[in-house]
């Protein structure tokens, strides 16, 4: 790739077409010297294209593909005219889904549908994604995901996790890709794949920013903003951002409870509870990046988040007797209040051998993390053996710091091959403090069963091999990850304690053959774990209304599971995909009563028997009109579990399915609009049975100010129909129950570019961008 001076094009953007339709097949950067490389299925004819900054697009003739490979002659840009008298504003949009060989991209940035809402939000409405009435997240019908914030991972699962992303604006979100069957270099953990999520980072030349405000209302308003700032110039590229949000919601849960022994009810409760909540958070980065030469960068980063939450609602419990009568009824005040301040640093660094962009490569990565929680609780609860409600408050308090070291290193090698592997370690030390009072006929004491003080300890020693190469139609790709887990949980008060140390090895490999460019098959094969998170290995109690309340269980196991996967690839575009996985030891949250005599009910994660999972997954992308697209994408899937809890027996197994269509229009002048729907049915999971539910979503944005500044208007939940309805049972308990949100909102918002619209010349990968931490909580 030449200029018209005949001197070298760097980072030129190279894409191949096909011939036919000009269907994108692959995209490549030209290196220092104008060359580049790219593979693709002999016998089909092609096109090729060119862009780069300052000239006008190239544009090949038609050629065939022989078996043998083609080496091009040399192509000249020539220089746009546009650039001799003003400088051009180069604006563009990603489509809003990108389907890969081994993943699935939705590029949130410039969509409409992401204004106002938080990352938990997008996650919900993305394909094949589901969240469940207890925050757990699932892909494709399947639990157990590692998920990753810019190749990290916040030590959070279930309710904490899900508490987290709605505190991140979907404003910093660049992309998130949903990997399926991730290779060796990722950690072995997520039996269901792997979620990453892509915080935006500004690639402009000089001195940039941007700013967005907005505001949304349901029930209760949402309201925010940021900023972000960048200087790229040489060899340096600074960069910081701050989002405040000030987020109002409710939660509405309803049950209807029925004890019964030997078939015979016994007693039960109808109850309802309501929590607003009102949650300002703090969310800040700062980082630079420092090319020291062309071949080596060092970059380091503070990320930091200051949330505080304060709800207060009401608990309404009616006690029934065994013929259904009411026999007592308690409604009381309860609040509960948490600050979650975190602080991350990392430093990391990339080498390269070469200017060739086949170079061998070597990165390291050091991060160091602290988590800080505050939790204050107070309501009447109906203890077991008590005359009259008991004012129940509790103080927690937690930390946990964690540092991991990563090393990776890649070397190509001959015919198109090329060897990887690194080491990793990973450390984390977490300690939690729980003060429990309870205030009878105006008397406070020390609640002393259930006071206590938990602390553990992990550490993760893991190494990695992986081999792949590509041809000419077949790619190869095996890899070995072998982790050592050393865990120590100890209880102060009581003593109980657990020590455990295990090694297990992972093996992975995917095979991709291209029949011809119409037709790609892939196979992926795999086994992964779960190892149980940090706050579901903590024993302490969180009540949720008078009758119930949740905790850890810190007998706990790893659940471990092999994975395979068959995709085939029509014309570039259309997928059909078939896998399997079988599951040892999974554990899931159930919700049951906490003793045979109790009437209390205790929600927690549990180990249950052997789980066999089965899927057919489709992805129809459409182009019906040149201003409207339509990307569709279902999944259909079967699930039995067995086990044995609470004296009931479980064999069940159901099939499923998980919908979802977004189309996207372009309007002209500037506007654009998008539209999603998704739909979820009844599904089968251990002892909950859940009924269907459903969301739509709509939204539009219009460019103003030459492309500067974006208005952009949503409504998400439009039909208000995006509710869990979900049954618990057992052979001595039956609980229905139904849980709400404030999730139909209407979202109003601008943002505004600032700075130069020009793109650096320089094309890094985030050398962090690998690592992931081991998923944990408070």
């Amino acid at each position: 790739m030449l200029d018209p001076a005949g001197a070298p094009v760097e980072f030129a953007t190279v894409t191949l077409h096909l011939a036919t339709d000009s269907t994108l097949v692959k995209s490549e950067f030209s290196d220092a010297k104008g060359a580049f490389a790219l593979q693709a299925p002999a016998g089909g004819r092609y096109l090729l294209s060119a862009a780069q900054v300052g000239y006008q697009r190239y544009w090949s003739t038609p050629f065939g593909l022989p078996a043998a490979g083609l080496v091009l002659p040399p192509m000249a840009l020539r220089t746009s005219a546009a650039t001799a008298l003003q400088e051009v504003i180069v604006t563009g949009q990603k489509p809003l889904f990108e389907r890969q060989a081994d993943r699935t991209i939705v590029n949130v940035e410039n969509s409409p549908l992401a204004a106002g809402n938080t990352a938990l939000d997008v996650l919900a409405r993305a394909p094949g994604i589901t969240v469940d009435g207890s925050d757990n997240l699932a892909l494709r019908g399947k639990q157990g995901l590692l998920v990753l914030i810019d190749g990290k991972r916040q030590p959070m699962t279930g309710t904490e996790l899900a508490d987290y992303l709605r505190t991140l604006p979907a404003e910093q979100l660049k992309n998130i890709e949903l990997i399926t069957n991730p290779p060796a270099s990722y950690d072995a953990q997520g039996t269901a794949g792997v979620i990453a999520i892509n915080l935006k980072k500004d690639q402009r030349q000089g001195a940039n920013g941007s700013l967005n405000l907005g505001y949304g209302r349901g029930v209760y308003g949402r309201f925010t903003t940021g900023l972000t700032g960048n200087y790229r110039q040489g060899k340096t590229n600074a960069y910081g951002s701050y989002t405040y949000a000030d987020r109002s919601t409710y939660l509405r849960l309803t049950s209807h409870r029925v004890f019964y022994d030997q078939g015979q009810p016994t007693s039960g409760s109808t109850q309802e509870d309501y929590t607003a909540t009102r949650t300002q958070v703090h969310n800040w980065k700062a980082g630079v990046d420092y090319a020291f030469t062309g071949r080596t960068t060092l970059g380091a980063a503070l990320t930091g988040q200051a949330a505080q939450s304060n709800g207060s609602g009401t608990n309404a419990v009616t006690l029934l007797d065994a013929s259904g009568a009411p026999s007592r009824a308690l409604t009381s005040p309860a609040y509960r209040n948490a600050s979650t301040p975190n602080l991350t640093a990392n430093l990391n660094l990339r080498q390269v051998f070469a200017d060739s962009s086949n170079s061998r490569a070597l990165t390291a990565d050091v991060n160091y993390a602290t988590y800080r929680l505050g939790r204050q609780q107070g309501l009447s609860a109906l203890l077991d053996g008590s005359a009259g409600p008991t004012l129940l408050t509790s103080d927690q308090t937690g930390r946990l710091t964690l540092l991991t070291g990563q090393l990776d290193y890649a070397h190509p090698l001959a015919y198109r091959q090329l060897l990887s592997g690194g080491l990793k370690v990973s450390q984390v030390q977490s300690t939690n403090n729980a003060v429990f009072q309870q205030t009878a006929s105006g008397v406070t004491t020390l609640d002393t069963a259930q006071t206590n003080r938990f602390r553990y300890t992990e550490t993760i020693r893991a190494g990695y091999l992986n081999w792949q190469q590509t041809g000419a139609r077949a790619t190869w790709q095996v890899g070995l990850r072998g982790e050592h887990t050393a865990a120590l949980g100890v209880q102060e008060v009581g003593k109980q304690s657990f020590d455990r140390q295990y090694f297990q090895l992972f093996p992975s490999a995917s095979f991709k053959y291209t029949f011809s460019p119409q037709h790609e098959l892939t196979l992926a094969l795999s086994r992964r774990l779960d190892r149980p998170g940090y706050d579901q290995l903590n024993p302490f109690r969180i009540y949720l209304n008078a009758t119930t309340y949740r905790s850890g269980n810190p007998a706990l196991l790893p659940q471990t599971s092999y994975n395979a996967e068959v995709t085939h690839t029509y014309r570039q575009k259309y997928t059909v995909g078939l896998s399997y996985s079988n599951t040892r030891h999974p554990f899931l949250i159930v919700v049951q009563p906490a003793s045979a005599t109790s009437r209390f009910v205790l929600s927690r994660p549990v180990n249950l028997g052997p789980q066999h999972y089965a899927a057919l997954t489709f992805t129809v992308p459409v182009t019906l009109t040149k201003n409207w697209s339509v990307y569709n994408n279902a999944v259909f899937y079967y699930t039995r579990f067995t086990g044995e809890l609470a004296g009931t027996a479980l064999n069940r197994a159901k099939a499923s399915v998980n919908l979802s269509s977004t189309h996207t229009f372009t309007l002209g002048r500037g506007w654009s609009a998008d539209l999603s729907a998704n739909y979820q049915s009844p599904e089968v999971y251990g002892f909950i049975t859940s009924r269907s539910n459903g969301d739509l979503t709509i939204g539009a944005q219009k460019s103003l100010l030459k492309g500067q500044g974006t208005l952009k208007f949503n409504v998400t939940d439009v039909l208000y129909t995006n509710r869990n309805l979900a049954t618990s049972t057992y052979d001595n308990y039956v609980d229905h129950f139904t849980q709400s949100r404030d999730s139909r909102v209407a979202t109003l918002s601008f943002s505004y570019r600032l700075g130069s619209n020009q793109l650096a010349a320089s094309h890094r990968a985030d050398s962090a961008e690998e690592e992931k931490r081991r998923v944990g909580g408070q």
